[in-house]
């Protein structure tokens, strides 16, 4: 996600497809885990709440790191483009890069809220379904 930093669609476009677990987890759920109903006695239900989890973590971590590294990066532009426009505060250009930028860097902020959101579902959704076979113990309801 290194590259996306620059461009913000491309940036929201690889959240979107890295979320893809989060999406689907009431699919994964209902094809690793099934209910009562459809329980065949090979299932380990257990060790494949454990794996999910595991892969939720594992993409949670990913997902924040790259948001914040983008933020960084843009953040650090933000401050060089203010410094340019401190030293000529009539040039429009710099002014409109500065706007964009400082635009660009609120929406990357707000994904840090959105990561959050995503998130809370996602366990409650996971909890709800896996709390008979696996309970983390950093799992925070």
């Amino acid at each position: 996600m290194d590259n996306t930093c620059e461009d913000f669609l491309a940036f929201e476009e690889a959240l979107k497809k890295s979320r893809k677990i989060d999406d689907n987890i009431i699919h994964l759920l209902n094809t690793s885990i099934p209910t009562d109903s459809f329980a065949v006695g090979s299932t380990n239900a257990g060790k494949q709440c454990q794996e999910l989890y595991q892969q939720l973590q594992t993409s949670y971590s990913q997902r924040e790191k790259s948001i914040k590294h983008c933020i960084s990066v843009v953040s650090d532009r933000v401050k060089s483009i203010k410094s340019q426009r401190q030293q000529n505060e009539d040039d429009m250009d710099v002014l409109k890069s500065l706007r964009k930028e400082q635009t660009k860097l609120r929406l990357m902020q707000n994904e840090l809220n959105v990561e959050e959101v995503v998130r809370d579902r996602t366990v409650k959704v996971f909890y709800d379904r896996c709390r008979s076979f696996y309970k983390p113990k950093d799992m925070k309801i």
